[in-house]
């Protein structure tokens, strides 16, 4: 058995399908990301700039809850997230030689159309006529 980076891989069929109910969620992390953006918050840093505690509040905006809800829906269902900005997910997936690589997907598409490997990223997406 290989050693694979992932312990779950969809099929095409499966990531495809999976997109009808995932595209409204990476639609809402890209708006998120912008609300937040506009109050002056950093998520990665995780606090407004200027005031005391994480928003001078003591609490974290309902947006970044929401993002954070988003985000652990889909870890759990297998799909990574690989740029919030863009509502950027990664299907991991076995091609038929036994390789590991992502079905690659962006918030503005209708459905995966590309791939990448492991190792080149998204600046190595492929047509998914090449899978």
């Amino acid at each position: 058995m290989a050693n694979y980076l992932h312990s779950r891989h969809f099929t095409l069929e499966e990531a495809q399908t999976l997109i009808r109910k995932v595209k409204p969620m990476t639609v809402q992390l890209v708006q998120l990301k912008k609300q937040l953006d506009e109050k002056g918050y950093n998520i990665h840093r995780h606090e407004f700039f200027g005031g005391s505690g994480p928003n001078g509040e003591r609490f974290f905006p309902p947006e970044l809850e929401q993002l954070v809800d988003i985000l652990k829906k889909l870890e759990k269902l297998g799909i990574l997230v690989k740029g919030i900005e863009q509502g950027l997910i990664d299907f991991p997936h076995l091609r038929s030689n036994g390789q590991e690589v992502y079905l690659c997907f962006k918030a503005d598409e209708t459905e995966i159309r590309f791939w990448h490997s492991v190792e080149s990223g998204f600046a190595g997406r492929k047509s998914i006529k090449e899978l």
